[in-house]
């Protein structure tokens, strides 16, 4: 069964990286360009996991999060914060939201894979 992932980040560069990173170890990737746009593919997407960004147009991160985590989506798959940011009061924000986990750009490629393995527990 092969991991399916959903990068949620406004900026092209991030995503691209996410996917060459991530294809070539064997994820299904989907994008998103903003959290609006997350939330929508969420449901056709069904992804295993979700990357997204905090500081994004339209809906925030945090937004993306609440917004899974309740209502009659209310899912418990991870999600995974990616962002510049790294204070401890974003970070708490992120987790008391609903986040997974925090990792903070640029990201180390064997990293981000390593985590998404454990907390899917599938090889890709």
């Amino acid at each position: 069964m092969t991991t399916k992932v959903l990068a949620i980040d406004d900026s092209r560069t991030i995503r691209n990286l996410l996917r060459m990173s991530l294809e070539n170890a064997g994820f299904e990737f989907h994008t998103a360009v903003d959290g609006v746009d997350g939330v929508a593919r969420f449901a056709e997407v069904q992804p295993d996991v979700v990357i997204t960004d905090i500081n994004m147009p339209n809906m925030d991160g945090y937004g993306v999060i609440e917004t899974l985590r309740s209502g009659p989506r209310k899912t418990s798959v991870p999600i995974l914060v990616l962002t510049t940011e790294s204070s401890d009061d974003l970070k708490t924000r992120a987790r008391d939201a609903g986040a997974t986990g925090w990792i903070v750009k640029p990201f180390d490629d064997a990293s981000l894979v390593s985590v998404l393995r454990r907390l899917t527990g599938n090889a890709a």
